[in-house]
């Protein structure tokens, strides 16, 4: 006789999702090719900031070294699209890192990660609704601010100086677009971001014209002190600030990067995703770094790293260099850029509000689907009417930090949850949507009813016995490692943020724990390395696992660890509300499900239908 349903079981318990019909079995409206899906990565990325964030960290971070910090995010953004990809190939399922989360770890993280998403998607939304507005007043004398603060103004500190109307009827529209016609609207962006690819490229070529080698290798003697600070200028040539500088402007490029993600959340809407979605993710990172490469390296050769304007760092360098006309073209470039952004970062939203609706663990109307446009017309709304308020209320300044936390943490589980998949025990052996674990009474045996002791631990910790099918067993030893390997990343991230001068002063504690650390971490990969894999499929897979996966858990929460206090602080307000909704209500209504599926179980074992271990 099975156990009872309890709460640990739910909160624990992992998604199954059937392996037949995956790719065709879908509410949503199939209309996506590769194009589309390479033009939503780009179009969400390439906002205003590839126009204004490579000569802020030239001037205050890099200097000319800013195409190697460039090069460096990118490398690392590339570890986090590598695991998207994967997953994007073998769980095409619309939510993302929600739903990977949901197939590898269980329900409780699922939430966790999708309300996360959910804060990514409205922040970055209502930001870039805010851009867009302040934008356009810096080219029309800014008429709607004075308009705006006229009509309705707002005296609360944590709220903006004035409604922005202009802000909130750009959500409307949009998300009204969106719930109405995907198709159409990829279309749009299609175009937006085809725009806004031709404009960077004749920046670049522009650039290239005027391009003075002399600006990669300046004497800080020569300049004339009038201008700016010795302090200012460094130590001058192509590191101006150290390789020191480089490091610390790559991890504000990583998030320039931010925004590719958003096609992993297309899955149910694409066709052929197996192949589309891996290829439009590598095909848009590239794309997207070869962009920034280009600015970056034009604009360091067309003004010296200490004279860019740290705004408008494009307009000032070509009309420094004589062309003005060129100012009105980027000026265009930024705006369609940011059109396209907006498109992206709305796109997403009702998708993951979708996937976590049909789990149960949010309100049912979220995911309703209208059988006529195939998308859903209910959480669109829902979603394009509160991230309206927040763009129109709020002066997201400070809030736009929330936007890294979000991104992080799921980049982070993405990759732990490619690591569990490669050793995850499998009854088919395949894909971890159809390999599944037989319930168990007892949590203390393994699948096949072995009792789990000490030295069965330590023999397979090793794997002394050479098994090369994982286990039950080796499938809960990896995850072990795993939360081992985070704890010791967390470690040597602080060391690395708080304890950097002691390192620099040789103090014999920071010199012993950091190598310590270090080496506790190398174990723990070489201990996962040992244990068995699952057999090889044909659709894309991570290489070098489960090295690539550790590199990225590593870099995403040594980049959380730079982020300040009072973010934090927002991040737990909001998870309080999360957590309230899913306690409340999803984790009941979790309960009832579970308890309803138990009653037909005796019926499904007889039919040799294996559910996974809950």
């Amino acid at each position: 006789m099975t156990a009872q349903p309890t709460y640990w079981k739910v909160l624990t318990r992992r998604k199954v999702l059937p392996n037949d019909g995956i790719e065709g079995d879908t509410k949503l409206n199939r209309v996506l090719g590769l194009f589309d899906l390479t033009a939503l990565g780009v179009g969400s990325t390439l906002g205003a900031g590839v126009y204004v964030l490579a000569g802020q960290i030239a001037r205050d971070q890099a200097g000319p070294s800013v195409i190697l910090s460039f090069a460096i995010a990118a490398l690392a953004s590339l570890l986090a699209g590598v695991c998207y990809a994967e997953f994007g190939a073998r769980v095409p399922k619309a939510g993302s890192a929600y739903v990977y989360s949901y197939v590898c770890i269980g329900e409780f993280a699922a939430f966790v990660i999708g309300w996360n998403l959910m804060l990514e998607y409205i922040i970055g939304t209502a930001s870039v609704c805010r851009g867009i507005s302040l934008y356009l007043d810096t080219l029309i004398n800014d008429t709607l601010k004075h308009t705006f603060a006229e009509i309705a103004p707002m005296n609360v500190s944590f709220l903006g100086s004035y409604f922005d109307f202009f802000a909130f009827g750009l959500v409307i529209v949009f998300g009204v677009a969106l719930a109405f016609g995907v198709e159409t609207s990829a279309l749009a962006n299609n175009f937006c971001t085809s725009l806004n690819i031709f404009i960077l490229s004749f920046v670049i070529i522009a650039g290239a014209i005027k391009a003075n080698f002399s600006n990669w290798s300046i004497d800080p003697h020569t300049v004339n002190t009038t201008i700016t600070s010795v302090n200012d200028i460094g130590a001058g040539g192509f590191f101006p600030f150290g390789f020191a500088g480089t490091l610390k402007g790559a991890a504000t490029c990583f998030f320039g990067f931010v925004g590719f993600d958003c096609i992993a959340t297309t899955g149910e809407e694409v066709r052929n995703p197996r192949r589309n979605i891996p290829r439009s993710i590598l095909l848009s990172l590239l794309i997207i770094f070869l962009c920034y490469f280009g600015v970056s390296t034009v604009l360091t050769l067309m003004v010296p790293y200490y004279e860019q304007d740290p705004n408008a760092p494009l307009p000032f360098a070509f009309k420094q260099v004589g062309w003005t006309f060129a100012m009105w073209v980027v000026a265009i470039g930024g705006l369609v850029g940011l059109l396209a952004s907006l498109f992206g970062a709305l796109f997403p939203l009702p998708r993951v509000m979708y996937s976590m609706a049909e789990d149960g663990l949010l309100f049912p109307f979220l995911g309703k689907i209208s059988p006529r446009f195939r998308v859903p017309v209910g959480g669109s709304i829902f979603a394009a009417l509160f991230t309206s308020l927040m763009a129109g209320l709020f002066d997201l300044q400070q809030l736009v930090s929330l936007l890294s936390i979000g991104t992080l943490l799921a980049y982070s589980v993405v990759a732990i949850s490619i690591a569990i998949l490669r050793y995850m025990e499998s009854t088919e052996g395949s894909d971890c949507e159809s390999g599944t674990q037989p319930l168990t009474e007892n949590s203390m045996l393994t699948s096949s009813g072995t009792r789990i002791t000490v030295k069965a631990v330590l023999f397979q910790l090793f794997n002394i016995k050479r098994i090369d099918t994982p286990t039950s067993l080796s499938t809960r030893i990896v995850g072990t490692l795993i939360v081992v390997f985070c704890l010791l990343s967390l470690g040597i991230g602080v060391i690395l943020n708080e304890a950097y001068d002691a390192l620099l002063q040789n103090q014999l504690w920071a010199l012993i724990l950091l190598p310590i650390l270090i080496l506790l971490s190398l174990l723990v990969l070489v201990a996962i390395c040992m244990q068995p894999r699952e057999p090889i499929i044909k659709t894309f897979r991570v290489p070098l696992v489960p090295l690539l996966p550790a590199v990225s858990v590593f870099i995403n929460i040594y980049l959380m660890l730079q982020l300040d206090a009072m973010t934090w602080v927002r991040f737990g307000v909001w998870m309080a509300i999360g957590l309230s909704i899913y306690f409340f209500y999803g984790l009941p209504n979790s309960l009832r499900q579970l308890k309803r599926q138990r009653n037909g179980w005796q019926k499904m074992k007889k039919n040799n239908t294996f559910y996974q271990s809950i």
